[in-house]
């Protein structure tokens, strides 16, 4: 690798620091804080001229706090001529805002894009978008990581016995499949309702097998753990022998690690795309590492190779 360096945002310095070992990398310098009059200011320690900059964000609350951040870091690694710069976004903020669904409501997560190419960014990294739709709002270029294979690896190792994934919903039962291809077992779909506009899922019944199974619901994210709880319920209701569940963005909203921590499943999995507080962290949650991926990927884009085989489950 040349001319390469690598900065944290506020908030995603030990991510940050697990990619920069991945690659032997010494993590870049710079200062962020606000003055008195709530105004944010970044100052980069080192220069970045003519340099391939990565700069690497989390989601972290308070999350509009997080982009104007970025926004403005992008901003001064453009005023200081850096020859490319490419964010680094393991989750994609506003991403569950991706279409107008509802009349006179806006189109969020595209909105970011564009404020993120204004800036002045090149190039964007990110991991499992709620709809992979979301590459297309960027003109620049746009890479989408999975964390699926990661996980799928974690529960093939555990070498659980008569496995079923379990979607949580028709819109799902993609994602379900693909694990179940992956870890070369069965899956069941729940036929869910949701009402209003308030996070509150309603489960109804399920379509498949889970009865003495080990049940596995896999999904790309846990939000406010709604849908999750009802999926774990109504598999404890038909009969699932243990239940697991998993996901690659762990956002654990509201009371979720309370009512995840007295629900039945047995563990659930994430990786550390969002930083999870230490008061989240109970013993029911294991967290696994994603860096390595984005660390192998930023190396592949500043040596110019293709990320194709990334996504191949044997690599």
């Amino acid at each position: 690798m040349k001319d390469i360096k690598i900065f944290a945002c506020n908030t995603a310095e030990k991510f940050t620091q697990e990619v920069c070992n991945c690659l032997n990398l010494k993590m870049g310098e710079k200062d962020s804080y606000k003055f008195k009059n709530d105004n944010n200011f970044v100052q980069f320690k080192e220069s970045v001229r003519n340099q391939d900059v990565y700069l690497i964000q989390t989601t972290e609350v308070p999350v509009n706090e997080r982009i104007m951040e970025l926004l403005i870091t992008i901003d001064a690694a453009k005023r200081a001529a850096a020859k490319r710069i490419t964010v680094v976004l393991p989750y994609f903020i506003y991403s569950r805002t991706d279409k107008k669904d509802q009349p006179r409501v806006p189109i969020t997560s595209k909105l970011i894009a564009k404020l993120i190419e204004t800036a002045g960014a090149d190039r964007v990294i990110t991991c499992d978008l709620h709809n992979s739709a979301i590459q297309a709002f960027f003109e620049i270029g746009c890479d989408r990581l999975t964390g699926s294979y990661l996980l799928a690896d974690y529960f093939k190792k555990k070498k659980l016995k008569d496995m079923v994934v379990v979607a949580t919903d028709a819109g799902s039962s993609k994602k379900a499949y693909k694990y179940s291809k992956l870890l070369n077992c069965p899956m069941a779909l729940i036929d869910k309702r949701r009402s209003n506009n308030d996070d509150k899922a309603v489960a109804a019944n399920i379509i498949g097998d889970v009865k003495d199974k080990t049940a596995l619901i896999l999904d790309d994210e846990i939000s406010t753990g709604g849908t999750l709880i009802e999926a774990i319920n109504i598999c404890k209701n038909h009969g699932a022998k243990e239940i697991y569940a998993g996901a690659t963005h762990g956002i654990f909203a509201g009371d979720a690690i309370e009512r995840l921590d007295k629900s039945c499943a047995k563990e659930v999995v994430v990786t550390n795309t969002i930083p999870i507080d230490d008061n989240k962290k109970i013993d029911k949650i294991k967290v696994i590492s994603i860096a390595p991926l984005f660390a192998e990927a930023i190396r592949r884009i500043n040596e110019g190779q293709p990320l194709g085989d990334l996504f191949l489950y044997e690599k």
